[in-house]
């Protein structure tokens, strides 16, 4: 496969954050697209009419073995990222991976080639803020990363693993995201919230550099469900990147240190309030368990190595361009 050639690709998870722009790219290539959406889903920030629609379910499988006939590259976008549950992220991540695994094995694809999207949070932090490389024992904190690594592991038993690539994004930021903007709102108050009194480091990626780390992956990967970290090669911390945001909104931040337990009854209110709405909250004791956390550092030098691929945006450039979607779409003002 190279990256000169025209596939037929499905995307899933082509509605949400990561999935459209990659959906935008792999159109502006040339590529067939379809995307898996569901029946509700917002179709917003797809390019209508250069897609194909197949509409399908990935927990229930309903749908799957019409949305894979005859493509031949997919890349595996769509995931659970917060939950009111702990079994609706092992529905979301495991069960709906074994879903579409299952749908391309029986439908007789299993020469296709598979992009698996997982994430740091699989592996967990690091111990001692070592960047971690994709090898080290897996050892993650909560049912959202439990569940990746489920999913990871899945694809691993499947008879497509051969022709199979792991990406693991870390943070990931940029235009359309949804929940770094609420960190972005508290600067813009003049607010940098940090939990507990301890600096934090966090790998973190641009989501137009992932985009392109996907492809390298897709074209440049050996299969054999081999997994690459794809971030900037250097981790930066929570102060760093709230002064470089606070800088281009031009604003003073104060840091709030919140003690731990405070921390933890604010998640716990913010949940109960999360069930009563029917609609999962990014801010949670699942959340928070990995939020306290020192290093989520991982080393980005096998991408670099095997797949000739480096990020191209600085965190200034990032945090900018980011930045000034918001502003232009009225998401936040400054």
């Amino acid at each position: 496969m190279t990256a000169h050639e025209r596939w037929t690709v499905l995307v899933t998870g082509g509605t949400g954050f990561v999935g459209s722009h990659l959906v935008e790219r792999l159109v502006a290539l040339g590529h067939r697209v379809r995307c898996l959406v569901r029946r509700t889903s917002s179709l917003a920030y797809l390019p209508v009419g250069k897609v194909e629609l197949a509409y399908g379910e990935l927990a229930t499988g309903v749908g799957l073995r019409e949305a894979v006939d005859g493509v031949e590259l997919v890349f595996h976008v769509a995931g659970v990222t917060k939950a009111n549950s702990a079994a609706a992220y092992y529905q979301g991540n495991l069960r709906g991976t074994e879903n579409l695994l299952g749908a391309l094995a029986e439908g007789g694809n299993q020469t296709v080639r598979f992009v698996h999207v997982s994430t740091l949070a699989a592996i967990g932090p690091s111990p001692d803020g070592k960047p971690l490389s994709e090898d080290a024992p897996p050892h993650p904190l909560t049912d959202y990363g439990r569940s990746k690594l489920g999913a990871e592991e899945a694809l691993r038993r499947s008879p497509l693993r051969a022709g199979a690539v792991i990406v693991r994004p870390p943070v990931v930021y940029g235009p359309r995201d949804t929940d770094v903007l609420e960190m972005f709102r508290a600067l813009r108050r003049g607010w940098l919230v940090r939990i507990g009194s301890q600096e934090r480091f966090f790998s973190i990626v641009h989501v137009q550099d992932l985009v392109e780390g996907l492809l390298a992956a897709a074209w440049s990967g050996p299969g054999e469900a081999r997994a690459y970290f794809i971030a900037n090669p250097e981790p930066v911390s929570w102060s760093q990147f709230g002064a470089t945001a606070a800088e281009v909104m031009g604003r003073r931040v104060r840091t709030v240190c919140l003690p731990r337990q405070a921390a933890y009854a604010l998640a716990w209110l913010a949940e109960i309030g999360a069930r009563m709405r029917g609609k999962p909250t990014i801010i949670s004791r699942e959340k928070l368990a990995e939020a306290q956390c020192r290093f989520w550092a991982c080393d980005t030098s096998r991408a670099r190595q095997e797949l000739g691929f480096s990020t191209q945006k600085s965190l200034l450039r990032g945090v900018e361009e980011t930045l000034s979607w918001y502003k232009m779409v009225g998401w936040l003002k400054y």
